[in-house]
């Protein structure tokens, strides 16, 4: 009995990387709904996505000119982005299995901290705006 020949180097893994051209961007952009409905399902991001339905907008009219507006809006994408990011690492973790491991909680905290440190610069970022903008003429 003969061992089956071993995957040829040219059949990739992952069809994403065989596509090319548009049919790439197409595919990229529906794993990127994927996700952020994926992300929908996660409480913070939920909660932070409301706060963004509101701070978006809000920006245009706190911010004095476009590019304290783009300050303003693009801190608050930033704390989306890193909780996104901060739920991969959680979904990886968790699938590797649920046992507790000093390096799966060191991930884990790390994440959990470049949260903190977003909403931090972002409601930094806003205070400071806030106050310019009312209590400073």
């Amino acid at each position: 009995m003969s061992a089956s020949p071993p995957p040829s180097p040219t059949v990739p893994v992952n069809p994403q990387k065989a596509r090319s051209g548009l049919n790439r961007i197409w595919h990229a952009a529906g794993y990127s709904l994927e996700g952020l409905r994926a992300g929908w399902g996660e409480k913070a991001f939920r909660q932070e996505a409301i706060a963004a339905m509101v701070l978006l907008p809000l920006s245009i009219w706190v911010g004095r000119n476009w590019v304290e507006a783009a300050l303003l809006a693009g801190s608050v994408v930033i704390v989306m982005i890193v909780e996104l990011l901060n739920t991969g690492i959680e979904t990886a973790i968790d699938r590797i299995g649920p046992e507790w491991h000093d390096l799966s909680k060191r991930a884990k905290d790390m994440g959990s901290a470049a949260v903190l440190l977003a909403l931090l610069l972002c409601t930094s970022i806003w205070g400071a705006a806030v106050f310019q903008r009312f209590f400073h003429g």
